[in-house]
């Protein structure tokens, strides 16, 4: 696992995107940190340390997920964020727990392909422009007469043994290329080199996408594809696209990179990061809990107890092989406003160990969200605006205005955070989002004013407040 990254190098960069809550940094930059550690041990000392699983308390909005989300984009580690209240108890219908590791699988074989597909781009490139010469300067195509099946096992046995659309590499087996055609082809090598077909339309054949159904979902809940099985038995069916050369040319990459690079090797490789470097973030743990008021109609106890196993540590199937939990990193997230963590079961209390409560923000917390951090709010807003030709600026106090309406509305009504914000930012700035396209250039300032007048009537009326704020 490379990690470039000391603890308090891991607390600045969460810095950049989430304003306060240090205690709840430095927690998972320890923890995560910690799982660097154990990969300079032995292996025996290795397989006997455990992570420390998180559990982050505190109200919605304040940075929870925020958190977790770009933990594992520091360190490019599989990472997936779940809702506990979408899984049911096994004997129900709906998603089962082992759904989450399955998507940890897929997470992984993603970071690693395009890992992997990186290291053979040039020659993928290479083998791309050769076909897009070949398929913008075609030969004649020979007729290839194929017998007809004189019975059933006759065409079940074409069907798996032919290769629709395999063509060799130089393309011309069952083609006549003139020398026309040749000259043809090398002025077009020329023009390709020098970019001046970038935008020429051109058509290939993909893979057609896959189709979602309910018998896929239900075999997936077991760990099996069934595209893959059916895949395997029945050639892969072709489309056709036309697109620009350059769209044309990155299909055709994916395509060669995916023949160039060994995917069981790939696979086997995920499942090791998945193994060693997988995050899953439990969102709504809370409501898991028998207290709760929002338990649905089925177990939620049976919930925690169908997940205790994985959090332990145990081996689940997935259409890449088995995936081992047990050095998963676990981190649980919910608000415990009608609840405490001690309402959980006993057995997944302990084994979320390390316990993070995440403060309240406060006005001033409001103000540097909407400032400070890369994708903050006001960024967001004037760039959207920019779009159109509209210069778009605040004033200090008008950012002030919209932090203190933030901060009042969520102590009046229901708390929700940091969300707040952009409910108000939406109705301040409705009329120049709306208007923008027609103005198409101009200059924008929001002044204190400015909110007062959008929004000061609504928030005095307390019933217009719930519905609009």
């Amino acid at each position: 696992m490379p990690l470039e990254r000391t603890p308090r190098e891991i607390v600045a960069a969460l810095d950049e995107y989430v304003i306060g809550q240090h205690d709840a940094k430095r927690a998972v930059a320890i923890a995560l940190y910690n799982r660097y550690r154990r990969h300079q041990l032995s292996e025996q000392m290795q397989h006997d340390i455990t992570p420390k699983n998180l559990l982050m308390i505190g109200p919605t909005g304040v940075g929870k997920t925020e958190i977790a989300r770009r933990l594992a984009a520091i360190v490019n580690a599989p990472f997936v964020k779940v809702e506990a209240t979408k899984f049911t108890e096994v004997g129900y219908v709906g998603r089962d727990v082992e759904a989450m590791v399955r998507d940890l699988a897929e997470t992984a074989v993603g970071i690693e392909q395009k890992e992997a597909y990186a290291k053979v781009r040039v020659q993928a490139e290479k083998e791309a422009n050769k076909k897009l010469i070949r398929l913008l300067a075609p030969g004649e195509k020979k007729e290839k007469k194929q017998a007809q099946p004189n019975n059933i096992m006759q065409m079940m046995n074409q069907l798996m043994t032919q290769q629709p659309d395999q063509e060799t590499e130089e393309d011309n087996d069952n083609k006549n290329v003139s020398s026309e055609v040749l000259d043809q082809r090398m002025d077009l090598a020329e023009k390709l080199e020098k970019g001046l077909l970038e935008n020429r339309e051109v058509t290939v054949k993909v893979d057609e996408p896959k189709k979602a159904n309910q018998m896929s979902d239900m075999m997936g809940s077991m760990g099996v594809d069934m595209g893959d099985m059916l895949g395997q038995i029945t050639p892969k069916r072709k489309i056709s696209r036309t697109l620009p050369v350059k769209e044309a040319r990155e299909v055709l990459i994916k395509q060669y990179s995916e023949k160039l690079v060994n995917q069981d090797d790939l696979y086997q490789r995920a499942i090791q990061r998945a193994q060693d470097d997988g995050i899953i973030f439990i969102d709504e743990i809370d409501k898991l809990s028998s207290k709760s008021k929002n338990s649905g109609d089925v177990s939620r106890e049976g919930v925690q107890r169908d997940i205790l196993p994985i959090v332990e540590g145990s081996q689940v199937n997935t259409k890449y092989g088995p995936l081992d939990t047990s050095h998963v990193l676990f981190v649980g997230s919910g608000a415990f406003a009608q609840t405490k963590p001690s309402d959980l079961i006993p057995e997944l209390q302990g084994r979320f160990p390390i316990r993070v409560e995440l403060n309240d923000l406060t006005k001033d917390d409001f103000v540097e969200i909407l400032t400070e951090p890369r994708s903050a709010l006001i960024k967001q807003y004037i760039a959207l605006v920019g779009a159109d030709g509209v210069k778009l600026t605040f004033t200090k106090e008008a950012i002030d205005k919209i932090a203190e309406t933030a901060d009042d509305v969520n102590k009046r009504t229901d708390n929700i955070g940091a969300r707040r914000l952009a409910t108000i930012l939406e109705k301040v700035l409705e009329e120049v989002l709306f208007d923008g396209p027609d103005m198409q250039m101009g200059e924008i300032m929001i002044t204190e004013k400015y909110v007062a007048d959008r929004i000061d009537n609504i928030v005095a009326d307390q019933d217009l407040t719930k519905y609009i704020l």
